[in-house]
């Protein structure tokens, strides 16, 4: 089973360190964004129309991330750790914003929509985006990915630039949740210092989970000229039960 994680108490944690805000999604607009958005024309992502049990979960992440970020005309948008998600055409569609789509499954460099190769090393120049955002993504991001990662944004965004990770997983204590049979024999991905949670079977290798001190470490101290807020979502579950989004991170380079 997958660990269970007092929220209460690291919602109060973060208050002590960072500027924390509360949020609560609009119900209405949510419903409208998803008639808008039309994921039945992207038929092969998650079960169109919520056959998969994390469909509401991941549009959910869609519309708040075009909401934190403000997506509009002029920007220009990178959906990082992209991989197959339709987000990028769907921001596209409703808001009319230059977009493209990075992966390390990708031909490196930039062909087309694309940027192919490191998130953490990307082929393009200072201040080319506005906006960018993971969305369920950054957990995956092995060994110092992460924190290279960062330090990679805080020099494509433009000033006054966003990104954004939802979920920002966070825990009481570091640990990283795996599926030992997906680790090849031989390799370790993990660092020496974090707590291992094993889920035999759910086929994820790498999925980070931060307690404050190992977050300053690896993400805060190296923002650069980012500035962090970090948003507590408090109504999830209005969306749907199987909804999960708790803590979102937004990064605003001044």
């Amino acid at each position: 089973s997958n660990p269970v994680f007092d929220h209460e108490s690291i919602t109060l944690k973060l208050r002590k360190e960072f500027n924390v805000v509360d949020y609560k999604i609009d119900v209405d607009d949510h419903k409208q964004f998803m008639l808008d958005a039309d994921y039945n024309k992207v038929q092969s992502y998650y079960g169109v129309g919520g056959k998969s049990n994390v469909f509401k979960e991941v549009t959910l992440e869609h519309y708040l991330g075009a909401k934190f970020l403000n997506l509009k005309k002029d920007d220009v948008y990178i959906d990082i750790a992209s991989r197959f998600s339709p987000v990028s055409e769907i921001y596209n569609s409703l808001y009319d914003c230059e977009v493209y789509s990075q992966d390390l499954i990708f031909e490196n460099g930039i062909n087309g929509r694309q940027i192919g190769g490191d998130a953490g090393n990307r082929p393009v120049k200072d201040g080319f985006a506005s906006k960018m955002a993971l969305h369920n993504s950054f957990k995956h991001f092995e060994k110092d990915a992460d924190t290279r990662f960062i330090k990679e944004a805080s020099r494509v965004l433009v000033k006054g630039g966003k990104l954004c990770i939802l979920p920002l997983y966070l825990s009481e204590n570091y640990l990283i949740m795996t599926d030992p049979s997906v680790v090849t024999k031989g390799e370790n991905p993990f660092e020496n210092d974090v707590t291992l949670y094993c889920v035999k079977g759910n086929g994820i290798r790498h999925a980070r989970f931060y307690d404050i001190d190992n977050f300053i470490k690896r993400v805060v101290n190296h923002l650069g000229d980012l500035h962090l807020t970090i948003y507590v979502i408090q109504n999830e579950k209005d969306i749907d039960e199987s909804c999960y989004v708790k803590f979102v991170a937004i990064f605003e380079k001044i």
